[in-house]
């Protein structure tokens, strides 16, 4: 490819904060670094969150790309189909993003190495990358091309693996033997296709229809009961595929995604209690998404009481779980004793990372809020005999740089679905109330 049509594409500290090595994934095309992202990259260093984390691995990788070079020449990434990258200097472009904005900050600064380069190089091509629609506004308002950080995008949430399946006009005799036998021979019912493994299936008849999964292991379709897991039983069908997923011992990852109401976080701690014995601890954690993009530091008081908020609809559905038993039964103090010798412990998730997760039962609250990155670290950590679950809606994402598309919960439906230890189930239907689901539905 002929220099003059190999693009440069300006990462802002979004991009990198969201993936370290996002340097590497522009094929061809050469990469520039605002001078200013490395400076706030240094406010990001110290921590545990995964941003910390990617901070610093950017700053080791960036380390070794240029080392025994100069950063403000272009020096060429790894390998031979890579391109080329530099550090951008801060220099005086025709239009000046301080000046437009009447505010000297951060972005401004990157919108200006990104203009001058554009000066520079008027023969080339020049793109930021962002993974804040603000900037890449602004950027465009400043006639400079501005596009999101693409790699490990969804392409189409709409489209999403969502578990379930209905089959219409099958023959009443299987659903027969299905009842009978509990399972039948997945061809009989599937004929030639694969199907996906664990997924789930709503078999008619003109007669009668049965709840079912597919046991890829066993080359079978198997029925599906309601059960009744710590006094919460499933609503509908989807509630009840997903509680089926949740207790069965082959099935180590599970996704659930729904609205709010749709009692997702409610049937996994129910689940997990019903399995307490199966499992050294439950962890039900969920990210911190600070209000108002601040940190938890505004919020008065202690540790503590900073995180209450946060953590109170966890505790609520506990609570729930709990009340439907009288203070005397044993369940409603096995809920307590749990909680007090933290068999069952409630907490954010920065407090679990690092954590061995050898035989824990782990919910996961929230999920569409983290990245592809930090879900895969997650379940990098699973030890012998441990659970994950990983609840959330795609499309009610609380941080500024994600959206359905690049949400972790997206990323792992999309990637993970049909393998053997896998199972995943949309949630349609709200069952919190009437009232509730009006709100879904009209507002």
């Amino acid at each position: 490819m002929a220099k003059k049509d190999k693009k440069i594409f300006v990462l802002d500290t979004s991009v990198i904060l969201y993936a370290h090595d996002s340097i590497l994934n522009f094929a061809e095309h050469d990469v520039g670094i605002p001078i200013t992202v490395l400076e706030e990259l240094d406010t990001f260093k110290k921590g545990n969150d995964s941003k910390n984390f990617e901070a610093r691995e950017f700053t080791r990788l960036l380390d070794k790309l240029a080392e025994g070079k100069s950063l403000q020449d272009w020096n060429p990434l790894n390998g031979k189909t890579k391109g080329k990258f530099k550090v951008l200097m801060e220099t005086q472009s025709e239009i000046d993003a301080h000046q437009v904005f009447g505010e000297r900050k951060n972005d401004h600064s990157i919108l200006n190495a990104a203009l001058a380069l554009k000066q520079d190089e008027p023969k080339r091509h020049v793109i930021l990358v962002s993974k804040d629609i603000n900037l890449r506004l602004k950027a465009k308002s400043l006639d400079l091309p501005a596009e999101d950080y693409e790699t490990g995008k969804i392409k189409n949430v709409s489209t999403l693996h969502t578990g379930k399946y209905e089959l219409e006009d099958v023959d009443s005799e299987h659903i027969d033997t299905i009842f009978k036998n509990g399972r039948i021979s997945r061809a009989k019912i599937l004929g030639r296709k694969k199907g996906i493994a664990n997924s789930y299936y709503i078999l008619k008849s003109d007669k009668n229809s049965v709840l079912s999964y597919l046991n890829e292991q066993e080359k079978s379709i198997e029925k599906v009961d309601k059960t009744s897991v710590f006094g919460i039983k499933p609503r509908n069908a989807e509630q009840t595929f997903a509680m089926h997923a949740m207790l069965n011992p082959d099935i180590k990852l599970i996704t659930i995604n729904g609205v709010a109401g749709t009692g997702k976080t409610l049937l996994a701690l129910a689940s997990a209690l019903e399995q307490r014995r199966d499992f050294k601890q439950i962890y039900l954690a969920r990210p911190i998404v600070p209000l108002s993009n601040k940190d938890i530091g505004y919020l008065p008081g202690d540790i503590k009481s900073k995180l209450n908020p946060y953590m109170e609809p966890l505790w609520d559905n506990l609570k729930f779980i709990q009340n439907q038993f009288k203070e005397t039964d044993k369940e409603y103090k096995n809920i307590t004793d749990m909680v007090n010798k933290e068999k069952l412990m409630i907490t954010p998730l920065a407090y679990i990372r690092g954590r061995s997760l050898s035989n824990i039962f782990f919910i996961v609250d929230e999920a569409q809020n983290l990245t592809p990155h930090e879900i895969k670290t997650i379940i990098t950590r699973a030890g012998e005999n441990t659970k994950i679950v990983f609840t959330g809606d795609v499309y009610q994402i609380d941080t500024p740089y994600l959206d359905s598309q690049s949400n972790g919960l997206s990323y792992l439906i999309d990637r993970i679905q049909g393998h053997p230890m896998y199972a995943h189930i949309t949630l349609e239907k709200g069952e919190r109330s009437e009232l509730a689901n009006l709100a879904n539905e009209l507002l």
